[in-house]
């Protein structure tokens, strides 16, 4: 399918509310995406596409993960309120690592969920890898 500037796109539905993504690919591998979340800061910022996938890649790991875990409520939870930071547009970055650090706590020692951990732990970090406005960079 291509988009109204030529770029191929791609509808990836997601857990984030009740938005579906559409991702413009610019046509070269490695491409910079752009995601249309339906209006707001959300349009602009693809950090918040990687965010949400990478939340619900870890939200299907961990409803799928067997074992009985002592935390499991706590990390569905604070992965359910993850979603609704970025479903509301950019989050504030303390909030992100608040979070981070919630379900860290929560399923940080279960090997199996330790990739899709890190996948969300890697796009917290690019939020707060941003300069601040102003300050050059």
């Amino acid at each position: 399918m291509r988009g109204a500037r030529g770029h191929a796109l791609r509808s990836d539905r997601t857990d984030c509310g009740t938005r579906t993504a559409v991702v413009a690919y610019g046509g070269t591998p490695g491409g910079e995406g752009r995601a249309d979340g339906g209006g707001g800061t959300a349009g602009t910022d693809p950090r918040l596409t990687e965010l949400c996938a990478a939340v619900s890649r870890l939200r299907r790991e961990l409803a799928g993960h067997p074992a009985d875990l002592r935390d499991r409520g706590a990390a569905e939870e604070e992965l359910a309120a993850l979603d609704a930071m970025v479903a509301a547009g950019v989050p504030e970055v303390p909030c992100l690592q608040r979070s981070l650090l919630l379900i860290t706590g929560a399923v940080g020692s279960v090997s199996a969920l330790a990739p899709a951990l890190a996948e969300v732990r890697h796009v917290i970090e690019l939020f707060g890898a941003q300069p601040a406005p102003g300050r050059g960079g």
